[in-house]
């Protein structure tokens, strides 16, 4: 039955995803010639890390519509009528005073996370648990200015109902790479609820001493609440490019990173490109895949409690398509870690 229970999370905000694909159609032309709904795929590894590891957050991946701009949370034909019945019931939409711009975003995904040795099939008490994430997400972005105003739901579940050994084992016979021996060690099934808030602000672009170069900063503070994850976290991104988005980062890993943000002009058909550096630092309170289950006894290990990441990447944009590739450096996340996690992520990006 529990398997079934927790599906059903999912099961809906899965469907809100679906709607919102579906509602592009209910749209007027005005405001899709402004903003247009936007999907985003983005694909963790690793490998990808130029570090020669598979450990530690060893693979993800995350599919993410981002709705056009809205004129409201609880009116707006571009919004299916599922989201709309419950941002009737959950959202204020007052606002005082009236933001710029604003959008909801919806997203799906799954993430690994593998201990050190791989050819292990008893429990490796001194390095992490296996664990496998199945993750939707909704949430709220509201623009005033160069300030951003980003909110996210999230529900999952975490365990073998997430399929996480099937899915590495799968991918790794297609590259050829032996399957890990200790998924049976895994965490166990739980549900996982949990909200998260930031808020950012930007210094507009600048050119680069009179060229055509461009820079721009910003910067985020915000936390996490819920039993997979609690932290609060602040952090910075520096870009330099030509023909800058005017949005809040280039950062895949940020909530209001990678066109989920709502930004004043849509893309040209111009090539524009640009590189970016980011930080982000956290006091961590908890994180479900290092301190283990929540309400029953499991594998855990001794967490760190202030982790950082430094990351930076290449975005090109061509017409309606984006393409962003980065790596990332994190600081030791546990006391008996081997080695600082490394890790890539590629993303592509397609107004519609």
């Amino acid at each position: 039955m529990l398997r079934y229970l927790t599906c059903l999370p999912i099961l809906a905000i899965t469907l809100l995803a679906i709607g919102e694909a579906a509602a592009v159609d209910n749209c007027d032309a005005h405001r899709l010639t402004r903003r247009p709904p936007t999907v985003n795929f983005r694909i963790d590894n690793d490998l990808l890390g130029n570090g020669h590891q598979d450990q530690g957050y060893t693979n993800g991946a995350l599919i993410t519509l981002v709705s056009p701009d809205l004129v409201d949370y609880t009116d707006d034909p571009c919004l299916p009528p599922l989201a709309r019945w419950l941002n009737e019931r959950f959202v204020d939409s007052s606002h005082k005073p009236s933001p710029d711009q604003k959008n909801m975003v919806f997203s799906f995904g799954q993430a690994l996370y593998t201990p050190k040795d791989w050819t292990r099939s008893d429990l490796i008490e001194d390095d992490r648990p296996y664990a496998a994430i199945v993750m939707a997400r909704f949430g709220y972005n509201i623009r005033r200015g160069q300030s951003l105003h980003t909110t996210q739901f999230r529900v999952g579940v975490l365990g073998p109902i997430a399929l996480g050994k099937e899915v590495q084992g799968a991918v790794h016979d297609v590259i050829g790479e032996d399957r890990f021996a200790g998924w049976d060690n895994q965490l166990r099934n739980e549900l996982l609820l949990g909200v998260l808030h930031e808020r950012l602000r930007k210094r507009p672009s600048r050119a680069l001493g009179g060229g055509p170069l461009q820079w721009d900063a910003i910067g985020h503070a915000g936390g996490t609440v819920g039993n997979a994850f609690s932290h609060v976290n602040a952090g910075g991104e520096i870009r330099l490019g030509w023909h800058l988005p005017d949005d809040f980062g280039s950062t895949p890993l940020r909530p209001a990173g990678e066109n989920t943000a709502p930004r004043r002009t849509v893309h040209t058909r111009h090539l524009s490109g640009h590189i970016f550096l980011s930080t982000d630092f956290r006091w961590v309170m908890r994180d479900i895949t290092l301190d283990g289950n929540t309400f029953e006894s499991s594998h855990r290990v001794d967490r760190k409690a202030f982790v950082g990441d430094v990351g930076y990447g290449v975005v090109v944009t061509r017409g309606r398509w984006k393409f962003a590739f980065a790596r990332y450096f994190r600081s030791r996340e546990f006391e008996t870690q081997a080695n600082p996690p490394r890790f890539g992520s590629f993303t592509v990006s397609l107004e519609l």
